[in-house]
Order: C-alpha cells, then sequence, then structure tokens
C-alpha cells in the first residue's frame, strides 16, 4: 500500500479488533465517491479512520465528512490520521455515539453519499435512513455485503443475525423501484444503490 496514512489505519485497525475493509474495497469506495463528486458524505462505522480515508480521497477539496462511531478511542486515533492527511476539522467531522440516535437528527436530503461499514445487525435501519438522508441521485452504500458463511443454510446451520439482516437489505434493496443497485463483488462485497 503506496499511502502511508491509509497503511496505519490498516495496521490499527487490524491491531484494535476494528478490521478495515479489504483495500480493493476502498479502492472502490473511492471510486464511488469521485465518480459521484461526492461533497457531503456520512458514515457508520469510523473503526480506525481506514474508510474514512478512501472517502476522503475520493472526494473534491470541499467535501465534508461526517462519520459516526460509539468508540471514542478509534475516532480519536481516526481524527489524527485524517488531520494528518490534510483533512482537519474543517472537512471531517466526527460524531461520537450511536447511529440509532445520530443518523436521525442528520439533515433529510442534505448527503451525497452515505457508507454503512458497521452494526449488520442495523442494515434495514440503515437503509431507511439511508433513503430520507440521501439527495436525488445520492449513493448509498453496504460493506460486508458478500460476507457470511459459505455453509449452505440448512437443518443444520441456521444463518447468524447478522447474515439474515444483510440478506433482508439485500432484499429491500431488489425490490425497492426508487433504487438502482449494483453489487460490487470487492472484498467482503460492496452493496451500491442510487436514490432515484
Amino acid at each position: 500500500m503506496e499511502d502511508p496514512v491509509i497503511a496505519e489505519a490498516y495496521e490499527a485497525g487490524a491491531r484494535t479488533g476494528a478490521t478495515p475493509m479489504d483495500t480493493t474495497a476502498g479502492a472502490a469506495l473511492r471510486f464511488l465517491a469521485a465518480a459521484t463528486r461526492a461533497r457531503s458524505v456520512v458514515e457508520v462505522g469510523t473503526g480506525c479512520g481506514a474508510s474514512g480515508l478512501w472517502l476522503l480521497r475520493g472526494m473534491p477539496p470541499e467535501g465534508i465528512l461526517t462519520t459516526v462511531d460509539a468508540n471514542g478511542a478509534h475516532q480519536e486515533f481516526a481524527r489524527g490520521l485524517f488531520s494528518r492527511a490534510g483533512a482537519g476539522a474543517g472537512r471531517a467531522r466526527l460524531i461520537r455515539g450511536s447511529a440509532h440516535e445520530v443518523l436521525p437528527r442528520l439533515t433529510d436530503g442534505g448527503y451525497d453519499l452515505v457508507l454503512i461499514d458497521a452494526d449488520a445487525l442495523s442494515y434495514p435501519f440503515y437503509l431507511d435512513e439511508a433513503r430520507r438522508l440521501l439527495r436525488p441521485n445520492g449513493l448509498v452504500v453496504f460493506h460486508n455485503a458478500m460476507a457470511g458463511s459459505p455453509e449452505p443454510d440448512g437443518p443444520l446451520r441456521a444463518p447468524d443475525p447478522g447474515e439474515t439482516a444483510v440478506r433482508e437489505v439485500i432484499r429491500m434493496v431488489r425490490e425497492d423501484e426508487s433504487l438502482i443497485a449494483l453489487l460490487l463483488p470487492v472484498g467482503s462485497g460492496l452493496l451500491a444503490a442510487i436514490r432515484s
């Protein structure tokens, strides 16, 4: 990995258990942010800052990233990396708290991109919030859309609740005619959907 700040985020994530997305998924995320010229982005799951750095790398210089996480130590680490990467307080707004409490307080239709990178059990709730938060033609991206056991479901194996929630959000996206969706098979999968 060429970028030493992103490399540090990956090392810290591995060390602390805040596992960052695969670098190929990160590069795809950067591409999506750049392709959509996302100026206002919300991220659920700051972790140690890897996905936020990928987003910031793809956003225009005036873009603002709002990232939400309940873990204050991870956020403080990410804040330092964002600053070292040239994205200080004016470009990165870190909110400590539960996304269930924070997202409903954010502005309706105020965001170009919403990244969901934490708490798979809440993916259906996050989809509902993303629909409200996104501007027309805004993009929601769910990380870990292909994560799960390679074993088929059956009498000896039921999916865990996180897998069930991911499957539910995939179904919700597929059935929502106001969304144009694409499953990107990078890393553990990115489910991207444009709000029409």
